[in-house]
């Protein structure tokens, strides 16, 4: 079914590539990421080209929830540990940054543009949100408790960021895309030498950044070991109270709130792609309790890619690729993640310093925890018989009964039950 974002929206269409072409910059991905990117570049007079495979928005970008803010889970305690202050808190006013940014485009924009407070609450940890303040406070953030969100049910309190933002990003994007130079249709399967090669001619440019959700070329950055990702499920109902914000839990199995027009959107029933999860019946079952009168209006599912440290890789795809970028890894939050990675890109590749760049530099140690959950899962996926693989490295699908799918538990392609591709880092059909 389609999200709310995508009904009864016309996006601005563009032709194939037919023919082989020099640009000084290629943006490949048509997503908000890749479009925020190639805005950026139109208005600083780059010459520059975007590719998308299929249409624009057609990806992750018209599952979101589509929330603008910095505050993306109980996470500043944990950067400050993990990076220190100065980097958490640039982590934060690069974020804040971002919101600010959209704040801007959207004033002369119809798109459904709201200030709202968004907060984190949890269920049952008081200890996890004083430690959140107080990081928060450290960093000369004012933050708000609040003990008692206006949720259907008892909680252990939240932790509230005021002036943030909620809008319709396809709306958004359908504005800022119209005048720009891309391709539809147009899929990139392989780069050799700064030459990009498609189904309908190459693209050579002078430097290239990778947008595609997950990157997919696998000999430079080690993108297949250093994320996985991960699928989550929304649905809208009418019916249901106005909540006045936007909410989140803590708990990577908790549920997401916020309103459009007369909708309730919640989101829940999340698991690690080709994993097993509570998926739409999660949502049901609260819905049917807590508001039983709504009635179900859009449904859909959104897949993100995971850090291993909770924070995008923008920059430099690898240490190696000095003409080649990358922008990924926005751990759920890709409205903020993908303008701040737009900024950032913008400047790299104009040859301008970006005061935030070295927070999300792909180069960063991958020296965590969760670097080995992803080796042990694609050795898991690598080794046994399976009915089917995944082109992308081999993995052994899995099957998806509540989407029809075929999905990968290595690293997140997808497929229809025909084989046909859905969702990357894999780059062809099933066989």
């Amino acid at each position: 079914m389609n999200s709310v974002w995508s009904d009864k929206i016309k996006l601005p269409s563009f032709k194939r590539l037919e023919n082989n072409i020099k640009t000084d910059v290629l943006i490949i991905g048509g997503g908000i990421a890749g479009i925020l990117c190639a805005h950026f570049l139109h208005g600083a007079g780059v010459d520059y080209v975007l590719t998308e495979a299929e249409t624009i928005c057609s990806g992750t970008t018209k599952n979101t929830t589509a929330k603008i803010t910095s505050q993306h889970g109980l996470i500043y305690d944990r950067l400050i540990r993990q990076f220190g202050a100065k980097k958490a808190a640039d982590y934060l006013m690069a974020n804040q940054a971002a919101l600010e940014k959209y704040r801007q485009l959207c004033k002369n924009v119809d798109c459904d543009f709201e200030i709202k407070s968004n907060a984190v609450y949890s269920l049952n940890d008081k200890k996890k949100i004083e430690r959140e303040l107080s990081a928060l406070k450290a960093l000369g953030f004012n933050a708000q408790y609040d003990d008692n969100p206006p949720l259907p049910f008892k909680t252990a309190g939240a932790v509230v960021f005021e002036n943030q933002a909620q809008f319709n990003p396809l709306r958004f994007l359908a504005s800022v895309s119209e005048k720009l130079n891309i391709f539809e249709h147009t899929q990139v399967v392989k780069i050799s030498n700064n030459t990009a090669f498609t189904s309908g001619g190459t693209v050579s440019a002078k430097k290239i950044i990778v947008a595609t959700h997950f990157p997919f070329i696998n000999r430079h950055g080690s993108y297949f070991l250093k994320m996985y990702q991960h699928r989550s499920y929304v649905i809208a109902y009418s019916g249901a109270e106005n909540i006045g914000g936007m909410y989140v839990d803590e708990a990577k199995g908790g549920m997401s709130f916020r309103n459009y027009k007369n909708l309730l959107l919640i989101g829940g029933g999340g698991h690690r792609t080709g994993m097993q999860g509570g998926s739409y019946k999660e949502i049901e079952s609260f819905a049917k309790l807590h508001y039983p009168e709504a009635a179900e209006k859009y449904r859909w599912a959104a897949q993100d890619c995971m850090t291993l440290d909770g924070a995008p890789y923008i920059g430099n795809y690898s240490a190696l690729t000095p003409s080649m970028y990358a922008a990924t890894g926005f751990n759920k939050w890709g409205m903020t993640s993908s303008m701040l990675a737009a900024q950032i890109l913008a400047d790299l590749v104009c040859g301008r310093k970006n005061r935030y760049a070295d927070v999300f530099s792909p180069s960063r140690t991958i020296l965590r925890t969760q670097t080995a959950v992803n080796f042990a899962h694609a050795v898991s996926g690598l080794v046994g018989i399976s009915e089917k693989r995944c082109p992308h490295m081999g993995c052994k699908l899995k099957r998806n009964k509540a989407e029809h799918t075929w999905d990968c538990p290595c690293h997140g392609s997808r497929f229809d039950e025909n084989g046909k591709l859905i969702d990357n880092p894999a780059v062809k059909d099933l066989k």
